[in-house]
């Protein structure tokens, strides 16, 4: 069982490497972390690398295929048309398509999420619905057919034992918790929008737009790609919204 994990700059390390230290323990797994060409990936923080082993076109036919999200570098990749060519390639015959944070709006962006629902960060399910998503905010995973989303970052972890069971069943599921030894008694419970306090929430807002300003300094050029990217994917999903309401005799 071949499971391709996507690894590209700027992505979020626990989107995957969550999920990564599940699946790894499924009877028969052969992991491969994937992008345009192997080599070192500098991930959102700028100082963790991680490793491509192959490239997208050693990799044509994975089992599962799995990407995650990115606060920098979403839009960006979701506008890399490789990628995208790639994802549809691989989903015509995969067992599983999956994704955990802002991943789904990659998927989305490939077409794979036209009208179906689907789940995100909680920051990127405006652009999933624009992307023609149906998104469920209030749920950590969701599945429709093969395609598996999952919630922001932790939530990986939670699609990783998903699969685990759907795959190997509830009994090798447990047993990959238990030697991960995956207990959450978080200290605060203010890990969804539902729960947090409006304090919590300004703060959060906040900080998103810290990293901004972060990266803004670190390098300028990245910023000026995402904004690039982010206004493209929208100007394409407005596109083509306008253009299915002229098929179908909307106006």
């Amino acid at each position: 069982m071949q499971i391709a994990i996507v690894v590209y700059p700027g992505m979020t390390a626990l989107d995957v490497i969550g999920p990564y230290e599940v699946l790894r323990m499924l009877p028969g797994a052969r992991l491969r972390f994937v992008w345009h060409e192997p080599g070192p990936i500098t991930t959102d923080s700028g100082v963790l690398l991680l490793g491509a082993t192959h490239s997208l076109d050693e990799t044509p036919s994975p089992d599962i295929v799995l990407i995650g999200g990115s606060s920098p570098a979403t839009a960006a990749t979701a506008a890399d048309e490789k990628l995208l060519g790639w994802l549809r390639q691989v989903h015509e015959t995969s067992t599983w398509t999956t994704s955990v944070c802002t991943g789904s709006v990659i998927l989305a962006a490939a077409g794979i999420l036209k009208g179906k629902p689907a789940t995100s960060h909680w920051a990127g399910l405006p652009m999933l619905k624009a992307l023609g998503a149906e998104p469920r905010a209030e749920e950590r995973i969701v599945r429709d057919g093969k395609i598996v989303t999952a919630a922001g970052v932790s939530a990986g972890i939670d699609l990783g034992l998903w699969l685990a069971g759907e795959i190997a069943g509830k009994d090798q599921a447990e047993a990959i918790q238990l030697m991960i030894e995956y207990d959450p008694q978080p200290p605060f419970d203010s890990g969804h929008m539902s729960k947090a306090s409006s304090a919590t929430r300004r703060k959060v807002t906040g900080l998103v737009g810290r990293e901004g300003v972060d990266l803004l300094t670190a390098d300028p050029r990245a910023v000026v790609r995402e904004a690039s990217a982010i206004a493209k994917l929208s100007w394409a999903a407005t596109i083509e919204r306008a253009r299915a309401r002229r098929r179908f005799g909307k106006r």
